[in-house]
């Protein structure tokens, strides 16, 4: 069964996080909008979006899951196909977080070339050619172009302020913790058997991990296990898990009460935010540092937006606004990488807005603009059969 409050929900958060994405070419916009620095107790927009598609990520799992077993695919394929997901978004990950301390000078075909190859590699190997009018025998061609461009981007890549360090995992970037947090819940519900007694005793194993590494007796991750951290931090994968737990609960009372699913949703909600309110003084709210509050307050954002979105799609109103934003709930992915085509290609030809379209009010209408294009460019390129797909 497929929810059409997931993809209302998972549309408007991709088209936020295009948004906020690009806030880093504004001047002077309102704080309240922009990420809280390091240091502070606070939590900006910016901060909740993030969250929030790592949430929907946990909304979409068992219906996946569901999907493939009644298609008749074992546990095995199953695993196979999570793993394959999970790991093309941490490749992915890693190769654009390290564009932010690409050094220009160092990189032989500097910085907005190695950019634009690495957007176009991506889409080369993970295009669904399948569905595109391309001829059959040409698509194994055009994944291996793919791949032989991220190795020679890979091989002469220089980062770091004297351009002497190659590609590093400092963190794993946005896709990348999507994918860690992908991976472990995948896996677990695949072989917890629909069981919500299993997701609910995770959700609480995660948080219970955020809070040790926010106590004295905090983990520290050296060696092989920096690698793992992502997972044994235990806030990112936490929203996914959340979300699960969200979609279980409303699975298991929608047949019963539509009253009941509504209302199990905005328990979980409202017993999040007391909790992450109760619990600031001890923690912070702090989306880099990744407290606890932090953690709990966006989850229980999840869950109440959540419970709207499910009430909007039931009621089957109001809903003529989403056709517009529907391409960033379907061809998603689509959607994230075509800003990494935008911004080395406008670099590139030397385009340059007046600075009265970048400030203030009028920046954020105009970066608002930018993103409901980019959205329309990914549901052209849908339609025309040029989807990324993992």
């Amino acid at each position: 069964m497929r929810y059409s409050s997931i993809d209302f929900l998972r549309a408007i958060t991709m088209l936020f996080m295009i948004w906020v994405n690009d806030f880093w070419t504004l001047i002077n916009i309102p704080k309240w909008l922009k990420h809280a620095n390091s240091s502070e107790d606070y939590l900006g927009f910016s901060d909740i979006i993030f969250p929030l598609f790592l949430f929907i990520v946990g909304l979409s799992i068992p219906l996946a899951i569901k999907k493939r077993i009644d298609q008749g695919q074992s546990n095995n394929s199953n695993l196979k196909h999570i793993m394959n997901r999970s790991f093309s978004l941490i490749i992915i990950g890693v190769f654009m977080v390290n564009t932010e301390n690409a050094h220009n000078e160092s990189i032989i075909i500097g910085t907005i070339y190695w950019k634009l190859l690495m957007a176009f590699g991506i889409a080369l190997i993970w295009i669904d050619w399948k569905k595109t009018p391309i001829k059959n025998y040409l698509h194994r061609f055009l994944k291996i172009t793919g791949l032989l461009i991220l190795v020679f981007i890979a091989l002469i890549y220089k980062g770091g302020v004297n351009g002497s360090l190659w590609m590093t995992t400092q963190w794993w970037g946005i896709l990348g913790l999507i994918g860690w947090a992908y991976l472990l819940n995948a896996v677990v519900y695949l072989y917890s058997k629909n069981s919500l007694l299993i997701m609910f005793l995770l959700w609480l194993l995660l948080i219970s991990l955020n809070i040790i590494n926010h106590s004295e007796m905090g983990i520290e991750f050296n060696g092989f296990s920096k690698y793992f951290s992502t997972i044994l931090t235990g806030n990112v994968p936490a929203f996914t898990t959340a979300g699960i737990v969200g979609i279980m609960f409303l699975e298991k009372f929608k047949n019963k009460s539509i009253k009941w699913s509504y209302l199990s949703l905005i328990i979980l909600g409202v017993i999040n935010l007391i909790s992450g309110l109760v619990t600031r003084p001890i923690w912070g709210i702090s989306k880099i540092q990744g407290t606890p509050s932090w953690l709990l307050i966006c989850t229980g954002i999840g869950f109440l937006l959540f419970t709207l979105f499910y009430f909007i799609s039931n009621q089957k109103t109001h809903t003529n606004w989403f056709k517009i934003i529907a391409p960033a709930g379907t061809a998603t992915l689509t959607c994230y990488l075509i800003p990494y085509f935008i911004y080395p290609i406008v670099e590139i030809i030397g385009i340059k807005a007046p600075e009265f379209l970048i400030t203030n009010v009028i920046g954020l209408i105009t970066s608002f603009l930018f993103a409901l294009l980019v959205v329309i460019l990914a549901g052209w390129f849908e339609k025309k059969g040029f989807k990324l797909k993992l």
